[in-house]
């Protein structure tokens, strides 16, 4: 498998190798041991053009995935996963309002981002779907801490 991490952003300090290890095994985890994924770190102002010049909405988010699985050409190539872009200041905020650690907040929202990827929905598909997704994340979660990731 092959994870490209990128960190835009120099306000919060990310350990790239680390968050590479914890997209690994998330992907391990989900069946996708040989499959392609990218991880953009930014700050607001980037993921806050992406949303707006990609989904319409302009503010920043936590996280945003873009499947390479969808639409016309979606079959090219399936090992290639897509793209992961996560707000690190918007983590931040997130995990100091939640009283957690801002790296916990940061695998959360990668392992968030990588579900919706691999076709897991809360938000379009309804309440079944939405708990399915909730209870792979709790499971991936776990497991991200039982192996010292998180």
């Amino acid at each position: 498998m092959k994870v490209a991490i990128t960190n835009r952003q120099k306000r919060h300090p990310i350990g790239t190798r680390r968050l590479r290890k914890v997209a690994e095994t998330i992907l391990g985890a989900l069946g996708y041991p040989d499959s392609e994924l990218s991880v953009v770190i930014t700050g607001d102002l980037g993921i806050r053009r992406v949303n707006r010049d990609y989904l319409g909405k302009d503010r920043p988010t936590n996280v945003i995935s873009f499947a390479m699985g969808e639409g016309d050409f979606g079959d090219l190539n399936p090992d290639v996963l897509g793209d992961v872009i996560i707000s690190a200041d918007t983590a931040a905020r997130e995990a100091e309002e939640a009283g957690i650690a801002f790296w916990s907040r940061l695998c959360f929202l990668l392992l968030h981002g990588t579900l919706h990827i691999t076709g897991y929905d809360h938000e379009r598909s309804g309440e079944a779907e939405a708990r399915r997704m909730e209870a792979k994340e709790r499971e991936i979660f776990a497991l991200l801490e039982n192996g010292g990731l998180v």
